[in-house]
């Protein structure tokens, strides 16, 4: 379809030209089918486009005799006139489409660049009133799958109108709409993309010079030197511990001597997979000089990474012997196949069970990787991957069964993961916990507002292990604390439904006669509460008495955000909340003072040994409208508590994205962004989220924004990111470009 493609631009040249017009009749006449025309109905199809307005504007325009039908002739004009046409016959193309009163068919009045002569559609009116901007405003607002109400979409109209039109004649005329355009050079820039945002085969962009590989740039290696080392010293262990075990047992010729490198290799990265999660001890080293030394922060990726190198030692290690038995039962008395599976050969330390255990083995770990994996996990089948790596203590198990030297490798780091448990099991029954109160926000996330205990201390950013035995009595699941560690009474938690535990959780408090939120259930305190507050309250927003166990807290790569100079903070959908922490926690450390004797504010630093920051920039990037919803009141609260003037500028930035909306290069955007950025001017105020804030519609540009952030020259740039990995990896190759260091949020 025409839809997910854009024009080429005014730069192509004569071959890239012919491609493209061969490409657009392959299009057509796909689209068009036996008739060699296009339909109404097939022209909406093929633009992709959510409401019928634009199509059957842009389809007028490209049926230039008004027979109701496009042909391909038709089509290559309209577009060559888009394309190559002077910036007037562009703008005056959006004008029309602007225009809805009744068209009219005028003889071929301009001739195009490349000769052929163009159908153009005019109106009765020439001119745009109030109504006609209204039903325009009101088409791209459900493009962009914006919902305002009816008197913000008259003070939208208003705002445009009243701007655009000079002469205060009632109506904008072409040249009064050209001319506002002019005040929004980005839109003027790129109106040749705008004005025909459908077409462009595949292969037409500008090609590019052959680049290094990322992972070969000094960008690369600078960036992530701590883990390279780490990696290069990890590999070069497990070299040294194959080649010493295969020399010892030289005599028992070739692959006896891989099994047995194998199996020592086998016996280290099986003790250090486990502590690569001693949680508590990584932890604790994050606020220690071992962070600058050691890839701390990526411990979940490293923890990975050993398990692949088990399974590809453990398969080796299996084949080898496996090779091996094949040679023995040639010049022994038993078989292949007792050696495989019984233990008469007596081969292990344990009753000759190793051949035994080593299957079993091969089996369970092979399960615990296909378990773990991202397709298992991000599928909605978390407790497929969760039970399955609970399997971990019958692995160890048979390992001690199995190699006769396992112990020896496994004892001092066994002992601190069983003491990280008990201590774990101990701080999550000490007090009673609760649930007391539970927010249902858009898009199924559960916000919980739990009872915080006193002995209960924690860091912006950090994350907790809960357990909530009406859900489900024996599950632990990790997710980050969104409150400040100087909100004394609280802990808040914002679950978002992607799996079988999140999604029980959220029905569970869903439900009106749910006895979780019984007033029978209701301590006194909280029924006075509930009193007094009882006209704030709605179906989702309850107070309720729910036991719950908290494993933590458990530190991030958030803990050192204020160590930082400049931070950038970028959170996708529900990963703001280890941002919200950090957010709230700056709130709490600066205060806002204001001159008795006029207007002007600025902000004072409390005295935090530990906060080094100078700027912060906020990047919040979600799907839809209702996503900001979440923490609307939270980045209202930061707005008002910031002083309105600061002498080197505000230390703290909000940047808001929706992805959803039709960004100011879509033609079908253009009004609907021009009438937002007046009104947001006019009321100082954002008409999507209520901040002071403008949402931006789209997704960042991030060549763009951190190149801004490098010109402020705050001091070094630290970019905390929470989100889906395939943004994580675009974000991080541009930290790399721009020299930024760069930290992702991983439990």
């Amino acid at each position: 379809g025409f839809g997910s493609v854009s024009c080429p631009d005014d730069t192509m040249s004569l071959d890239e030209d012919a491609r493209w017009l061969e490409w657009v009749t392959k299009q057509f006449e796909s689209i068009a089918g036996d008739d060699k025309e296009i339909d109404l109905e097939e022209f909406k199809t093929a633009l992709k486009v959510k409401e019928s307005f634009f199509a059957e504007r842009f389809f007028a325009l490209f049926d230039s005799d008004g027979s109701k039908t496009i042909s391909l002739d038709e089509l290559l004009k309209a577009l060559d006139l888009l394309i190559h046409g002077s910036e007037t016959d562009k703008l005056r193309f959006l004008f029309q489409v602007y225009d809805v009163d009744e068209w009219s068919v005028k003889p071929p009045r301009i001739v195009s660049p490349l000769g052929h002569a163009v159908y153009c559609v005019q109106l009765s009116s020439g001119s745009i009133d109030p109504d006609e901007l209204r039903t325009v405003l009101k088409s791209c607002l459900r493009e962009s799958a914006i919902s305002l109400p009816e008197e913000k979409l008259d003070d939208l109209t208003l705002a445009l109108f009243e701007s655009a039109d000079k002469d205060n004649s009632g109506s904008i005329t072409f040249e009064e709409l050209k001319a506002e355009l002019e005040n929004f050079p980005e839109v003027m820039e790129n109106l040749t993309i705008s004005a025909a945002n459908w077409l462009k085969p595949p292969g037409l962009e500008q090609k590019k010079g052959r680049h290094t590989p990322r992972y070969l740039t000094p960008a690369y290696w600078h960036n992530n030197s701590r883990k390279l080392l780490f990696l290069c010293a990890y590999t070069c262990l497990n070299l040294l511990l194959f080649i010493t075990a295969m020399l010892k047992n030289a005599e028992g010729g070739f692959w006896y001597m891989v099994a047995k490198g194998c199996g020592q290799c086998l016996n280290f990265n099986c003790t250090f997979v486990m502590v690569l999660m001693l949680r508590r001890c990584l932890t604790w080293l994050r606020a220690t000089w071992v962070v600058r030394v050691l890839p701390l922060d990526q411990n979940i990726l490293l923890h990975q990474m050993v398990g692949y190198a088990i399974v590809t030692f453990s398969t080796m290690h299996t084949t080898a012997h496996f090779m091996n038995f094949v040679h023995l039962s040639q010049n022994s008395s038993y078989s292949l196949w007792e050696h495989l599976f019984t233990t008469r050969p007596g081969i292990g330390w344990v009753q000759g069970s190793a051949s035994l255990t080593g299957m079993v083995l091969q089996i369970m770990i092979c399960l615990m990787v296909v378990c773990s994996s991202t397709f298992v996990r991000r599928s909605g089948h978390f407790e497929v991957f969760y039970w399955s790596h609970l399997s971990y203590v019958w692995v160890w198990a048979l390992l001690v069964v199995h190699c006769a030297n396992f112990w020896k490798w496994f004892v001092v780091p066994g002992v601190i993961f069983l003491l990280e448990k008990l201590v774990g099991v101990a701080v999550s029954h000490m007090g009673g916990l609760y649930i007391v109160e539970v927010n249902l926000l858009p898009s199924k996330v559960t916000h919980l507002v739990i009872k915080r205990p006193q002995f209960f201390h924690f860091k912006p950013g950090d994350y907790v292990y809960i357990n909530i035995p009406d859900i489900a009595k024996y599950e632990w699941h990790p997710f980050t604390i969104s409150s400040a560690p100087e909100q004394p009474d609280t802990l808040w938690l914002h679950i978002r439904s992607m799996g079988q535990w999140t999604n029980r959780l959220y029905e569970y408090f869903r439900q009106p006669d749910s006895q979780v939120v019984s007033t029978k259930r209701l301590s006194a305190s909280l029924k006075d509460r509930r009193h007094q507050r009882s006209a704030q309250l709605s179906e989702n927003h309850r107070f309720c008495n729910v036991k719950c166990f908290v494993d933590g807290p458990y530190g991030t790569p958030t803990r050192q955000i204020f160590a930082s100079e400049h931070a950038v903070l970028i959170g996708a959908g529900i990963g703001i909340t280890p941002f919200a922490s950090i957010l709230q926690s700056i709130i709490y450390r600066m205060r806002k003072q204001n001159c008795p004797n006029c207007s002007y504010s600025w902000c004072e630093n409390i005295k935090d040994s530990e906060m080094k920051l100078r700027k912060v920039d906020f990047i919040w990037i979600n799907r839809d409208q209702k996503s900001f919803e979440w923490f609307v009141s939270l980045l209202t609260k930061l707005e008002m508590d910031q002083a309105d003037e600061e002498p080197e500028g505000r230390f703290l930035e909000m940047h808001m994205y929706m992805t959803s909306a039709l960004s100011k290069n879509d033609m079908k955007a253009i009004g609907l962004q021009m009438a937002l950025d007046l009104l947001a001017k006019k009321e100082k105020r954002d008409s999507i989220t209520g901040l002071r804030t403008r949402t931006q519609p789209g997704r960042p540009e991030w060549g763009k924004v951190f190149q801004k952030v490098a010109e402020e020259k705050k001091g070094k740039v630290h970019v905390f990111y929470c989100g889906a990995p395939a943004l994580a990896k675009l974000i991080k190759a541009q930290c790399e470009h721009f020299g930024f260091n760069f930290y992702k949020e991983n439990f």
